[in-house]
C-alpha cells in the first residue's frame, strides 16, 4: 500500500511541479519524490542527488514495475486533487 503523506506543489513555471513524501506499507517513508512535466505529460521520479561530476543519480530505486506503477498512480492522484 502506498500513501502520500505530504505533497508540496510549485507554481513557478518550471517543469518540476511538486515534491511528495510517500509511505510504503506503513513502514518506509521516502521524502523528495518528484512530480515533473515531461514530453509525454506528468511523471513521477524517485529522489536523486547530484554527484561531483555534475550528473544526477537516484538515491532510492524501485525494482518492481508493478510498484513503480502503483507509486505513479498514487502520487498523480494526490497531485490532481
Amino acid at each position: 500500500m502506498i500513501e502520500v503523506a505530504r505533497l508540496h506543489r510549485f507554481d513557478n513555471g518550471s517543469s518540476l511541479k511538486a515534491f511528495a513524501d510517500v509511505i510504503f506499507n506503513g513502514q518506509l517513508l521516502v521524502k523528495g519524490v518528484k512530480v515533473a512535466d515531461g514530453r509525454n505529460g506528468l511523471y513521477v521520479s524517485m529522489p536523486s542527488a547530484q554527484s561531483k561530476d555534475g550528473k544526477w543519480y537516484p538515491t532510492v530505486m524501485l525494482l518492481e514495475d508493478s510498484l513503480k506503477e502503483e507509486l505513479q498512480t498514487a502520487v498523480l492522484e494526490a497531485y490532481n486533487v
